[in-house]
């Protein structure tokens, strides 16, 4: 089944998954103000900027915004560290066919390393290792040595691939995670704050102005920000409750964004 390429609210162009029935991103927010707004730029304000090494988990690559948006980001911001970003992505055929998808004019010069991506799976270049990784997220998790600082979490909604939203899944990510470690979402449903807060995150609500869909921020140390008051919000609702494993028949190879 193709994915169809469908014309976002900011002029950038997304995909619509035939196969799980939902668009890659927000029709109504872009598919660039998405990646942006959503993603970089509460990474780089309260993780990457003076920093001079960063990782970054990508979960999941799809069309790439938000690796995308960063490289592009970080370059107008003159950012001179070493950055690592690792992408575990399921669906290699749509990795095959973004060297004729449409970015955003923004992109233009991140050309080779899109070009890269498609044949090579990655790309490396001084200060920069980026590595898309055919395989789900789970999996990927479960052979992991490493450590990441910052997750743009990004797979699926929890409808179509709850694998990637319970509380073992956001323990897997703790696993692997630096003291600080940032994950930025779109999601704010309550499951998904449940699962991150009972892993130990402290967890707030993320809507910039531009934009007219709320997300979340979820970080092991605290930020300076309001932050949600999860206590509280078990207290009002006794049957809140993040996802389960046993629920949801994971951890499986799930339809990964």
């Amino acid at each position: 089944m193709k994915n169809l390429p469908v014309l976002t609210g900011d002029g950038s162009l997304t995909m619509f998954c035939r196969k799980t029935g939902e668009h890659y991103h927000s029709t109504k927010d872009g598919a660039f103000s998405e990646a942006l707004h959503k993603f970089v730029l509460p990474a780089w304000k309260y993780r990457i900027s003076g920093r001079r090494r960063i990782t970054v988990l990508d979960v999941c690559f799809g069309l790439g915004y938000n690796t995308f948006t960063l490289l592009w980001f970080l370059k107008s911001q003159g950012y001179q560290g070493k950055l690592r970003i690792l992408s575990p992505e399921l669906d290699t055929a749509l990795l095959s066919g973004l060297g004729s998808f449409v970015y955003p004019a923004e992109f233009s010069d991140l050309a080779p390393v899109i070009q890269s991506v498609v044949e090579k799976g990655g790309f490396s270049g001084p200060g920069l290792s980026l590595e898309v990784i055919a395989s789900d997220a789970r999996v990927f998790l479960e052979h992991f040595a490493g450590q990441v600082d910052v997750v743009f979490h990004d797979p699926f909604s929890p409808v179509h691939n709850p694998s990637l939203w319970t509380r073992e899944y956001f323990s897997a990510l703790r696993r692997v995670a630096s003291p600080d470690l940032l994950l930025t979402t779109y999601s704010t449903a309550t499951a998904v704050r449940m699962g991150l807060f009972e892993n130990g995150f402290h967890v707030y609500e993320n809507h910039p102005a531009i934009l007219l869909r709320k997300s979340t921020l979820a970080s092991l140390a605290p930020l300076p920000l309001p932050e949600i008051d999860m206590y509280l919000k078990c207290q009002r609702n006794p049957r809140a409750a993040s996802l389960r494993d046993i629920v949801t028949g994971a951890p499986k190879a799930g339809v990964t964004e």
